[in-house]
């Protein structure tokens, strides 16, 4: 079935941003975890170890080590991922090695493991965004859970990741080598979510009123936010409850509260964070 122009919109975005993805992931390793001999975890940091030991190209390696883990995971994964994964572990490899000639920014081992983590971060978000993968541990993972799916997918990863680290720390026999690479991964695990859910997050609002009519007008006379009405009863008075529902941006909360509290000082709000809010107003519900 041929492509459709909306196709090959999604098909060039989604290679456009692994190449992007991979030029960050490349500048991780080359500016400031190979030089500053940190092993964290993935099939890249066995290609940092032996780079450490044997001087080998940290490119090429990770290139090879993929090969075996991508031919085990074409049986489960499909083989449009697994090609995916492998033009991405390719580029990622030619990446590492063709900037390998940058100095190091920094010869502080905490600041590379923290503006490592970051940089890494960004790229492992564009990758999970756009649906691409360099394969490693996370396609190997995914492998073992199908042959073990009483172990989760994640569990594995961090199961061969802390094997990765460790395997490291006692081979170089540092074991800092195991702080700077927890301080690696907080921080890419926690820039990757941002990318992955975006800055604009929401905040989801419960308002428990006995006022719902006159609360929720106020609301939809002051706001461009729809407001959904769920029958409540408090229990303790048994009396019936207005229980609203909305989504503001994190800027009109202040906001909200004010409304709220000058019809029903008694109202009781309960606001928590949202990670993806699609619909009008917010982000499009078309997929990326």
């Amino acid at each position: 079935m041929a492509m459709t122009k909306e196709k090959w919109k999604q098909e060039i975005l989604r290679y456009l941003f692994m190449l992007i993805g991979c030029f960050f992931y490349a500048l991780c390793l080359d500016l400031f975890l190979v030089p500053n001999h940190i092993v964290g975890g993935g099939v890249t940091g066995l290609a940092t170890l032996g780079n450490i030991l044997f001087h080998w190209n940290v490119g090429t390696v990770a290139i090879l080590l993929n090969i075996p883990i991508l031919l085990l995971g074409l049986k489960t994964q499909g083989w449009v991922f697994i090609v995916r994964c492998f033009i991405t572990n390719m580029v990622l490899g030619i990446f590492t090695d063709l900037f390998a000639f940058l100095p190091s920014i920094t010869q502080n081992p905490l600041l590379a493991a923290m503006y490592g983590g970051l940089a890494q971060g960004v790229a492992i978000g564009l990758f999970v965004r756009f649906a691409v993968s360099s394969g490693g541990t996370e396609l190997l993972g995914r492998v073992i859970h199908h042959g073990l799916p009483h172990i989760g997918i994640p569990t594995w990863i961090a199961i061969l990741d802390g094997i990765i680290v460790l395997t490291g720390a006692v081979v170089m026999k540092n074991p800092e080598n195991v702080l700077y690479a927890l301080i690696l991964i907080f921080i890419a695990t926690k820039v990757s979510d941002t990318v992955i859910t975006g800055l604009n997050r929401a905040k989801l609002c419960y308002i428990i009123t006995e006022r719902p009519d006159e609360v929720s007008r106020t609301l939809l006379e002051n706001s461009p936010r729809g407001v959904t009405n769920l029958s409540g009863k408090g229990m303790y008075s048994g009396t019936p409850k207005g229980v609203l529902l909305t989504c503001v941006k994190s800027h009109q909360l202040v906001e909200l509260r004010r409304l709220v509290r000058s019809v029903d000082e008694e109202a009781f709000v309960i606001v928590s964070e949202t990670t993806e809010v699609r619909g009008k107003g917010f982000e499009s519900m078309e997929e990326e």
